[in-house]
């Protein structure tokens, strides 16, 4: 039995992140408002290494928010299959949420 968001009878019904849903909002709305303000760097013809330089910022703030993201899931849907291969026996959802953050982890690598 695998464990998701959409299973409201499961312990891990909620993403590993809830708790800190709040603070992943803001930091995604600040991030926002650097977009912005590099849309209006360009359109008001800023020098091209300013605006690399806020491109860059905005990436590293978009990868601290994915490692984030990526500790919680390990931290807790990772943690919630291994609880629950020791009530079932079963290792499927283990096998499936590792490998859902492998995949995770490949994307952000690429």
């Amino acid at each position: 039995m695998t464990t998701t968001a959409d299973d409201p009878g499961s312990a891990a019904a909620a993403p590993g992140y809830t708790a800190d849903k709040d603070a992943y909002l803001k930091r995604l709305r600040r991030i926002e408002g650097q977009v912005r303000g590099i849309a209006r760097m360009v359109e008001e013809d800023k020098y091209c290494i300013d605006v690399l330089t806020q491109v860059a910022a905005v990436n590293k703030a978009l990868h601290a928010v994915s490692m984030g993201l990526l500790e919680e899931h390990i931290s807790h849907c990772v943690v919630g299959a291994a609880r629950e291969s020791q009530v079932t026996g079963s290792t499927d959802a283990v096998q499936e949420k590792v490998q859902e953050a492998t995949a995770a982890i490949g994307r952000l690598l690429r």
